[in-house]
C-alpha cells in the first residue's frame, strides 16, 4: 500500500469536535491529521478511516473532566479531476464522550453534527502534494441546544490546505485548518447552563498539525505536533461594546486569544488490507487555566493535558492502476 494509505489523511480532514472549552474554541480536533499525508491525492477508490482519542486535563478531580472523541470517516476518491486536482468526497458523523472525575459526576456521550465536505488534491510531481479542503459540520435537529456547547448550535464551516512529501517513505505534512461558524448561534431558551441564553458568537480559530514520520518495511515512525488558536472574536461583545457584560440582552461569548500546542510521538504498522497508528502528546505551551474546585473560577495554573490516539485505516476499494505499456522489441535488420 505504500505512501497511499498515508494519503488516506486526505480524508480524515480532522472530522472530530471539541467538547469542552480547553480544547480552545475550535470544532476540528486539534492533532486529527497528524501521521496523514493530508495533501497527497488519494488513488481512485472508497476508503473508511476511523480515529479515537482521548484526553486527560492536568488539575483537580473535583473539577477536571476527561473527554474522548470518535471519528469514523468515508471517503470517496473520485475519478473527476478538476483543473489537475483529484476530488475526494467525505462524510464523517463524530462523537464526543465526556468522563468527570468528580465523585457522582455523570458520562456523557453527543452525537455531533454530521461532516460533509470535498477535497482537491494535487499531485505537482516530485512526490510532492497540496490539498484544498471545503466543508461544513450540518447542525442536526439543533443537536447542541440541550449540550449548552454554543459551537454545537452552529453549523461550523471549514478549510484546510495542505502540503505533504511522500518519498522514499517519509511523510512530512503541514496543515492548516480554518474553522469559522454561523453567528450568533441561537438559543431558545434555558438549557441546563445558567447564563448561556439567546445569541452565543463562537471565536473562529486555527489548527496546525505537523507530521514527520519514515516507513521501515511495514513500520512507521515519527514526530508530531499540533496546536491551535482562538482568532478576535467578530461579536458584539467584544471590548467597549454597548453589550459588553449585558448577558441578558445579548448573549455571551467566548474570547479569543486561547490556545495550546503539544509535541509526541507516533508509531504505525501496514497489516496489508488494513493500517494502523497510535501516538501520544503532550501540551508544551498552553493559556488553558485549571479551574478552582473552591470557587469554580479559573486560577493562575496552566492545565496541561496528555492525550492518546489510536487509528485504524481500511481501503474498502480501489481501482487498479492501468498496466504500464509493454516496451517495443527492437527492429533488427539482417543484411
Amino acid at each position: 500500500m505504500g505512501k497511499y494509505w498515508l494519503a488516506a489523511g486526505a480524508a480524515a480532514l480532522s472530522l472530530g469536535v471539541s467538547a469542552t472549552a480547553s480544547y480552545a474554541q475550535t470544532t476540528t480536533v486539534p492533532g486529527e491529521q497528524v501521521g496523514l499525508a493530508v495533501g497527497a491525492p488519494l488513488p481512485e477508490g472508497i476508503y473508511a478511516i476511523d480515529t479515537f482519542t482521548f484526553r486527560s486535563p492536568d488539575g483537580p478531580n473535583a473539577t477536571s473532566t476527561d473527554t474522548a472523541v470518535n471519528v469514523p470517516v468515508l471517503v470517496w476518491s473520485t475519478p473527476w479531476k478538476v483543473l489537475g486536482a483529484r476530488f475526494e468526497a467525505v462524510v464523517a458523523p463524530p462523537t464526543i464522550f465526556t468522563f468527570g472525575r468528580a465523585a457522582g459526576a455523570r458520562d456523557t456521550s453527543i452525537n455531533v453534527g454530521t461532516f460533509v465536505g470535498g477535497i482537491f488534491a494535487w499531485d505537482l510531481g516530485n512526490n510532492v502534494g497540496v490539498s484544498y479542503l471545503a466543508g461544513v459540520y450540518l447542525n442536526e435537529l439543533n443537536g447542541g441546544r440541550g449540550a449548552g456547547i454554543p459551537l454545537l448550535a452552529s453549523n461550523t464551516y471549514r478549510q484546510g490546505f495542505a502540503i505533504s512529501y511522500t518519498g522514499d517513505g517519509w511523510n512530512v505534512t503541514a496543515n492548516l485548518t480554518y474553522n469559522f461558524y454561523d453567528v450568533p448561534a441561537r438559543f431558545g431558551g434555558p438549557n441546563g447552563i445558567p447564563g448561556f441564553y439567546g445569541s452565543q458568537y463562537p471565536t473562529d480559530a486555527l489548527n496546525l498539525d505537523l507530521t514527520a514520520t519514515k516507513k521501515f518495511g511495514k513500520f512507521e515512525i515519527g514526530a508530531i505536533g499540533y496546536g491551535t488558536t482562538n482568532l478576535p472574536n467578530r461579536g458584539p461583545l467584544a471590548f467597549g461594546s454597548p453589550c459588553a457584560g449585558n448577558f441578558a440582552t445579548c448573549g455571551s461569548v467566548v474570547p479569543g486569544g486561547g490556545g495550546r500546542f503539544a509535541l509526541g510521538g507516533l508509531v504505525g504498522y501496514d497489516f496489508g488490507k488494513f493500517s494502523v497508528q497510535a501516538w501520544v502528546a503532550r501540551d508544551v505551551a498552553t493559556s488553558v487555566r485549571q479551574v478552582s474546585p473552591a470557587t469554580g473560577l479559573p486560577t493562575n495554573r496552566e492545565a496541561y493535558s496528555t492525550e492518546g490516539w489510536f487509528r485504524v485505516i481500511a481501503p474498502l476499494y480501489t481501482v487498479a492502476a492501468a498496466p504500464e505499456p509493454p516496451i517495443p522489441a527492437p527492429l533488427v535488420r539482417k543484411y
